[in-house]
């Protein structure tokens, strides 16, 4: 297989001709945590029970893909933050949550040229909708805390697709919006960073690494290894 072709400094292409229409896509899917925002929201609410750098240390190793069974890597951490409570979660939402540079620039972009927006997250609701509100999001996918007078279980709330959005559910959740809009999954962006996006990244017409792990850029038709979100818009114009 030929190896990929630097477009521009920073930012890689293998399989695709470039630049392409903007406007040929019909849904872009996003992963959320460190590619629609710069943290791991899991990460920073162990901090709150002073068990950050043990929680982050399996986050790392499953993005990698190290650890395959994200479910139960998701469960170990989750299990992790008994008894943060909703203050904590607000504090992490106010004070560290951030969109990554270019983050609207790109959706905006996106939702102008007619695409409808998918966020399909490992992470949590309370986050993602959050986002959902900023950027206008179209479609949202993610786990449910569980949460009792205030608290967090350590559990998560089942929901009727299942308890944990993992690789698989990406996947499904993505070909399920396009097949809801009448569209091919080759019509279909994927942008992540991580080992459980590349299920969707594979299902999808374009794949987009977002400074990735090894595993993802491998995988990707597009790879932005330095700068911002939008840079996608440099291969799609």
């Amino acid at each position: 297989m030929p190896a990929a072709t630097e477009f521009a400094p920073g930012l890689t292409i293998q399989h695709i001709t470039a630049p392409q229409k903007l406007s040929d896509y019909k849904l872009i899917a996003f992963d959320m945590d460190s590619t629609l925002i710069t943290i791991e929201c899991v990460d920073e609410i162990a901090d709150a029970t002073g068990k950050k750098a043990e929680v982050a240390a399996i986050t790392e190793a499953t993005m990698r893909g190290e650890i395959t069974d994200f479910k139960d890597s998701l469960r170990q951490r989750v299990g992790k933050l008994v008894g943060v409570t909703e203050a904590d979660m607000a504090r992490v939402l106010t004070e560290r949550l951030r969109l990554t540079p270019g983050a609207d620039i790109l959706v905006h972009a996106a939702q102008a040229a007619g695409l409808k927006v998918l966020l399909v997250s490992g992470g949590f609701t309370y986050f993602a909708e959050h986002v959902r509100g900023l950027l206008g999001i179209d479609f949202v996918r993610a786990n449910v805390l569980e949460i009792r007078d205030g608290v967090l279980t350590g559990g998560l709330v089942e929901q009727p697709w299942g308890d944990i959005c993992d690789g698989a559910e990406k996947r499904r959740t993505l070909l399920e919006v396009a097949c809801l809009l009448g569209i091919t999954p080759a019509q279909c962006i994927a942008v992540g960073d991580g080992s459980n996006d590349i299920p969707m990244m594979q299902a999808a017409g374009l794949s987009v690494a977002y400074h990735a792990k090894p595993r993802v850029r491998a995988e990707a038709k597009v790879c932005i290894n330095e700068g911002g979100l939008d840079r996608l818009l440099e291969v799609l114009q």
